[in-house]
């Protein structure tokens, strides 16, 4: 019987605000990154580990790393100013 497993990572944009990047100082949108690392069996994920966010520059390619609430945190704030 042969057991075919392995690892996916992934990377999806989760949001996008704008600001002005610490690193070249311009105003532009900013992407909101979530990468993940599933482990898989048969090619279908079974969980993910290794969750990671990050605000990636669209103007300069700069990265900074996220924690979970401030991605979250970005969420919740584009939904406040659609609602309004």
């Amino acid at each position: 019987m042969f057991l075919l497993f392995g690892i996916n990572a992934s990377q999806k944009v989760i949001n996008v605000v704008t600001f002005v990047c610490a690193f070249c100082g311009a105003r532009a949108p900013q992407n909101v990154v979530k990468s993940a690392n599933r482990f898989t069996v048969f090619f279908l994920p079974l969980f993910s580990f290794s969750t990671k966010y990050s605000n990636e520059c669209t103007n300069c390619g700069g990265q900074t790393r996220l924690s979970a609430d401030q991605a979250r945190h970005s969420l919740d704030w584009v939904q406040s100013r659609m609602s309004s």
